[in-house]
């Protein structure tokens, strides 16, 4: 049960990210340098929006790993 919430809220936490904050997030980290090409302003662009749903995931795991983790029960008991 703690792997299967912690994948379905790490990517409902992924999807949620980037289809919201990652892209506004990329724009305006883009907008505070200045850049000598347009394959400079990709790449950051393209980074940073990774970045932003990859955190996403990540956090979205934990959560699920902490929510699951008190559905299972204790086996250590003897």
């Amino acid at each position: 049960m703690r792997y299967l919430l912690a994948m379905i809220l790490g990517a409902a936490a992924a999807l949620a990210a980037t289809l919201t904050i990652s892209a506004p997030l990329a724009f305006f980290v883009v907008n505070l340098f200045t850049f000598e090409s347009p394959d400079q302003v990709s790449n950051l662009e393209d980074g940073v929006f990774m970045a932003t749903s990859a955190v996403a995931l990540i956090v979205g795991f934990v959560i699920g790993w902490t929510i699951g983790g008190r559905f299972e029960e204790d086996d250590n008991i003897v």
